[in-house]
């Protein structure tokens, strides 16, 4: 069985979409999905099944949609995927450093994209990059760092531009689910 983590866009944001975490898990629970729980309000949902990323993709935001009465993207990474993610995160710790100092807000972030972007694309978000906002793609994955806050970021404002359907975390949250997928891991 693949451990997975689904990341819905869009939902308690800004009182908007509201969704009870309860609910969440329990329609989650009821797609015949294991060892399902969630974590923070923002749609983070760890689970296991043997279905692939594209079938419970499709499934999940149907029965969303279904329950819920509103359309969500869903964004699915396994654990090992988010593991690799972290490993492999393009931004020294130095630079990383640096952007905290400098912002008094969370500076790493990932957009996780659905399929990695076309290069033009890329080229189109490559004029938004600046010394204060940086981005790096590596697969269906962007890493962010912001010397700002990523609310007056034209970086993040534009990531629209990737013609991608997406999901954005921070770091804190990536790392997070990593470490709660390695307690379940043996469950």
């Amino acid at each position: 069985m693949t451990q997975y983590i689904a990341l819905l866009r869009g939902i308690n944001v800004g009182g908007k979409n509201i969704v009870k975490m309860s609910d969440l898990k329990r329609m989650f629970e009821e797609l015949g999905l294991q060892l399902v729980q969630t974590y923070i309000q923002s749609g983070n949902v760890l689970f296991k099944s043997d279905k692939t990323e594209e079938m419970l993709r499709q499934t999940i935001e149907q029965e969303f949609a279904s329950v819920f009465g509103f359309p969500v993207i869903v964004v699915l990474r396994t654990v090992t995927e988010l593991n690799q993610m972290i490993r492999e995160c393009p931004f020294s710790k130095e630079a990383i450093a640096a952007a905290e100092e400098a912002s008094a807000a969370e500076s790493l972030y990932v957009a996780l994209l659905l399929q990695a972007p076309a290069e033009e694309s890329v080229e189109r978000l490559n004029s938004y990059r600046s010394k204060n906002d940086d981005f790096c793609i590596q697969r269906r994955d962007v890493y962010l760092l912001f010397h700002h806050s990523i609310r007056v970021s034209k970086l993040a404002n534009n990531l629209s531009k990737l013609d991608v359907p997406m999901t954005v975390r921070n770091w804190k949250t990536v790392t997070k689910l990593t470490q709660l997928a390695a307690a379940a891991k043996d469950k």
